[in-house]
């Protein structure tokens, strides 16, 4: 959801990602996140990395970035 909304506010929308970066501290987490993503992206999915890594800021267990069109 915050995703959603930082997109709003750039004048975008979940439908405009063209490009999703996913940091995960655990990858057996992956199926989990696999589900989210279906559920916030609609097909065609955009082009997605997901990567697993030790450690991200604020000790939290997930990151995202994502590339989108603005209007």
């Amino acid at each position: 959801n915050h995703l959603k909304h930082i997109l709003e506010a750039a004048g975008s929308s979940l439908s405009k990602v063209l490009k999703v970066t996913v940091y995960l501290t655990d990858i057996s987490h992956f199926t989990t996140f696999n589900t989210l993503y279906s559920e916030f992206f609609q097909k065609p999915y955009p082009a997605r990395a997901v990567i697993e890594v030790s450690r991200l800021p604020k000790d939290v267990s997930v990151e995202i970035d994502a590339v989108a069109l603005a209007a």
